[in-house]
């Protein structure tokens, strides 16, 4: 399984991974770009997951392609020394690679469809983002199998790439939280300040005359505005200790192909308040409060009176928690082992029933 470090993709391998191999499959996490912290690392201890760290480029990072010779050979190099039943990928374009094993591409998100959620497109037209572009559609059109994470992205991506399989639907999982901590007076959201799909400076705007406290987490040069509290980039563990206590998550996101930090926030009994944009409407609608994520102003009200509305909180706390059991990790998991042994049987590799065993 390759993966990288930033963002939520780290997350979502680290969990599938472990999980996975609690199932008893035996796998191996290769990263791209940046070499894991030892917080990240430590997500993966106790595991039984084989962690190899690749220094190669990030597609996004590198859209020329000048590293795909050099990923090339190390990756297909990992293949051969490690002979996988399924190569399980978590970016793009290393789908084109000459694999033995059958492939599964995970699309996790692309630049094509955040930069149309970001109204920010007047780039995509320069040669580098076009080879970008071509190379995403042949990976989708290369790989035996490709998920996305939500109805709502999948369908960005049908709509963006037109590739000849229609792909499947797997929404990320976690395990169930754990609502035993006292809520804080406190509105707690996450995000890269320097990520214009974050959305941040919208929630930076609301803050001030807030009754409430507002904490951000994630990387950012320097305190955003008067009114937040910045927190820098925290280890996960850390993270999901401030969502045990806030009793409010926001989120103004611009662009979400799932949200990974929505879903902690609702297993540990935030309330949510959430940008009104498609995939927050699949998966949230019912349980969390929507605004515009232009209108700074409606998300000061929004917040201000779920300060002041305790039944009111309380029962969006509460819906939001039910919500996430829906995006359970079992359930996430058993999806994949499905897609797996099926890719499997088409290629004439399953064992006998009773003996399946995956090495992702």
């Amino acid at each position: 399984m390759t993966t990288d470090t930033v963002g939520g993709v780290w997350t979502y391998s680290c969990s599938l991974a472990s999980s996975l191999a609690a199932a008893g499959a035996h796998l191996t996490l290769a990263t791209m770009g940046p070499s894991a912290r030892a917080d990240q690392r430590e997500m993966l201890h106790g595991s039984g997951v084989r962690l190899i760290e690749t220094d190669l480029a990030l597609e996004w990072q590198d859209p020329e392609g000048r590293d795909l010779l050099n990923a090339t050979r190390v990756l297909l190099g990992l293949e051969a020394r490690f002979r996988p039943d399924i190569v399980h990928l978590n970016n793009f374009r290393e789908a084109t690679l000459s694999w033995r094993a059958p492939t599964v591409l995970v699309a996790h998100s692309c630049v094509n469809s955040w930069a149309l959620a970001c109204r920010d497109t007047t780039w995509l037209g320069e040669p580098r983002w076009a080879r970008y572009t071509e190379r995403v559609a042949a990976a989708l059109n290369s790989t035996q199998a490709w998920v996305c994470p939500s109805r709502s992205f999948h369908d960005d991506i049908m709509e963006i790439y037109r590739p000849r399989s229609p792909g499947a639907v797997i929404w990320n999982g976690i395990t169930a939280g754990d609502l035993s901590t006292r809520k804080q007076e406190l509105i707690f959201a996450a995000g890269r300040l320097w990520d214009h799909a974050k959305n941040i400076g919208v929630l930076a705007a609301a803050a001030p005359d807030l009754d409430w406290p507002v904490q951000v987490a994630g990387p950012a040069e320097a305190d955003p505005s008067v009114g937040v509290t910045w927190l820098g980039q925290l280890p996960h563990s850390a993270l999901r200790g401030h969502l045990q206590r806030a009793a409010i998550f926001a989120s103004p996101a611009l662009y979400e192909p799932f949200g990974l930090s929505v879903l902690e926030a609702a297993a540990a009994g935030c309330a949510l308040v959430l940008s009104d944009i498609p995939t927050f409407r699949e998966l949230w609608s019912g349980a969390a409060l929507f605004f515009h994520p232009c209108d700074s102003q409606a998300l000061h009200r929004a917040l201000a009176e779920l300060c002041a509305d305790d039944l009111e909180r309380a029962r969006l706390q509460r819906a939001a928690y039910e919500r996430s059991l829906t995006y359970s990790l079992s359930r996430t998991t058993g999806a994949y082992l499905k897609l797996y042994e099926g890719l499997l049987a088409a290629n004439r590799t399953t064992p006998q029933a009773g003996q399946i065993e995956v090495r992702a």
